[in-house]
């Protein structure tokens, strides 16, 4: 049993960062490709059947934590949340963990105990890890387009919380919100205004 994870939020200027670990079934649904080369419907559909049909779990971390933790800090305890969360839901450990990206949790996470590889580019040639993309994805986007209807300014259900033009605008404008991320630029310098 071999569990892909991978994260989606990293980059966002607004929002929480968000990790899935897939086990996917057999046979594993066709299509399976990394999140940000599909279509916003074909990735709707993907999510569907991976949830009607594999293992999945998340796991995610709020601004605040990322704020204390520092975002690759935060990542790396959203990836070993959804993690714990998949053996929570399955009632056993993974026999390995593939992880897109560079690093692990392993090392990095007292909680994590799962043997891990990282793999760079890993949504685009693993099937587990494309399927936790498509998954971390939708679940963000979702959170994102639920804020979005609290804070309409900034766009969030359009940039889901990326530094667009328009979100840059908007910050300047109304300032942040509790949302945003405050300890990255430029949300750090218009706290200091």
């Amino acid at each position: 049993m071999i569990a892909g994870v991978d994260e989606a939020g990293r980059g966002p200027l607004a929002g929480p960062v968000v990790a899935a670990a897939v086990v996917l079934c057999k046979p594993r649904p066709p299509g399976l490709e990394d999140s940000k080369k599909l279509t916003a419907a074909r990735r709707a559909e993907l999510e569907a059947v991976i949830k009607r049909r594999c293992q999945w779990a998340v796991g995610v971390v709020d601004v605040e934590d990322i704020d204390r933790l520092n975002i690759f800090g935060a990542t790396m305890l959203a990836m070993t949340r959804a993690v714990e969360a998949l053996c929570a839901k399955i009632g056993s450990d993974p026999l390995q963990v593939l992880v897109d990206g560079n690093l692990t949790p392993q090392g990095r996470r007292p909680e994590w105990r799962w043997q891990a590889t990282a793999i760079v580019g890993g949504d685009a040639v693993e099937p587990c890890i494309s399927a936790a993309s498509i998954i971390a994805k939708e679940h963000r986007d979702r959170i994102m387009c639920d804020a979005a209807k609290r804070h309409h300014q900034y766009g969030w259900e359009r940039n889901k919380g990326y530094g667009t033009r328009d979100h840059l605008d908007a910050l300047q404008l109304h300032g942040p919100t509790p949302m945003h991320r405050k300890s990255f630029a430029p949300v750090s310098q218009m706290v200091l205004i």
